[in-house]
């Protein structure tokens, strides 16, 4: 039976597409070898630039995240390599398998997933490695799987007060455009994106920003790379053109994205996705749930993962909210599978949609017999009343 109204899609990503970038897409394709491309595409290479808010390359790929991911791996390491990674979640986890699976040796700090990476664990580990050994930290920034964002800019201060001359490689995949990301400023090495989250686009394209450093790195690397090498991408990239086809269509929606967060304001954006987590989390709170983040400070705008009372299953939870409210949450994923339901609350996003999104939540709730109070809905407003709209 057809269900009357729009569908929520409250999953942390793939994120709703906003009018002005479908039409974007739609647009007939051109010739990826013509004269008329070299405008779209050193639009789009060097817009995206202004997003990771770096001077340095940005590598765009027709490919996912974990491309994105296995990309900045091979491009600055050799085999048997070792590298210093940190278990905030299950992303985290499967960058890790992915760097077993291409042939460097990752060494993970265990987590509980109820926060981001631990600056100083990190600086003690890489205190005692004298000889320098370890040759890439690689963390997640915003961890999708939890809610928990990772202080980038402390680990940085983590890796130079150890000494060490490691490469800190980011994953920001979710945090992109949705929360302040500095890749220059914060001396990141190698930072990861996708189009699907913050950027509003569907997926399909994915980065690589390198700094100078890693430039250098790609030039010694010995990891096998075809496809994903950098140095076949930089002449080609310099005239707004690829070594391969690119994902034509989706590089107009990209130029689209980058203007219409410059239109808003990157700060107005970052604040809006702050204000909406505040205001989810103070839903969660007043329904007497658990925000699955602990550390204060280190909880996302971009989504809040909540935890389930003993005994009750997220995914039922779920399927009876899809089922009544043709509302879309985000699953529990590996160790929190079933435990645990996410509202993500990022990209073209406003105030009346949060609080349509947690009406929904909170109507799947009593639909579903989950023990709750009433009110998390009303708490929200009254954050929203009080908070300033950053217009």
């Amino acid at each position: 039976m057809r269900q009357a109204g729009r569908h929520f899609l409250q999953i942390p990503g793939p994120s709703a597409v906003p009018d002005r970038i479908l039409s974007a897409i739609s647009r007939q394709t051109i010739d990826h070898r013509g004269p008329d491309f070299a405008k779209v595409g050193l639009k789009a290479l060097n817009g995206i630039k202004t997003i990771f808010k770096t001077e340095s390359n940005v590598f765009i790929y027709p490919a996912s995240g974990t491309g994105a991911w296995e990309a900045a791996l091979v491009n600055v390491l050799s085999p048997d390599d070792r590298v210093l990674m940190f278990e905030t979640g299950h992303f985290a986890t499967l960058w890790k398998k992915l760097a077993e699976k291409v042939g460097i040796r990752p060494e993970f700090i265990e987590g509980d997933w109820r926060g981001g990476a631990d600056p100083d664990k990190i600086e003690a580990y890489l205190s005692e490695d004298k000889n320098h050994e370890i040759k890439a930290v690689c963390v997640v920034h915003n961890e999708t799987s939890t809610g928990s964002v990772s202080p980038i800019a402390a680990i940085r201060k983590a890796i130079d007060n150890a000494g060490h001359p490691a490469l800190l490689m980011v994953d920001t995949i979710s945090g992109l455009a949705s929360i302040d990301f500095c890749h220059d400023e914060w001396g990141v090495d190698v930072t990861v994106s996708g189009s699907q989250k913050g950027l509003m686009l569907p997926p399909g394209l994915s980065f690589n920003a390198a700094s100078e450093k890693a430039i250098a790195a790609n030039k010694k690397a010995k990891l096998k790379r075809s496809y994903w090498d950098w140095e076949d991408m930089i002449g080609p990239n310099e005239t707004g053109y690829f070594p391969y086809t690119p994902a034509t269509n989706l590089l107009y929606g990209l130029n689209e994205a980058v203007d219409m967060l410059h239109e808003e304001g990157l700060d107005n954006v970052f604040a809006r996705h702050a204000r909406h987590g505040v205001a989810a989390r103070a839903a969660v709170r007043a329904w007497g749930l658990e925000v699955l983040c602990a550390q204060q400070g280190q909880e996302s705008g971009v989504l809040t993962a909540v935890m389930m009372p003993e005994g009750h299953s997220a995914d039922e939870f779920r399927a009876t909210t899809l089922k009544h409210f043709d509302m879309s949450l985000g699953n529990g994923l590996s160790k929190i599978a079933d435990k645990v339901f996410r509202i993500g609350h990022l990209g073209d996003f406003n105030d009346l949609m949060l609080i349509g999104t947690l009406s929904g939540v909170e109507m799947g709730l009593a639909k579903a017999d989950v023990p709750h109070k009433a009110g998390g809905v009303a708490a929200a407003m009254e954050h929203l009343k009080t908070a300033s709209s950053g217009a």
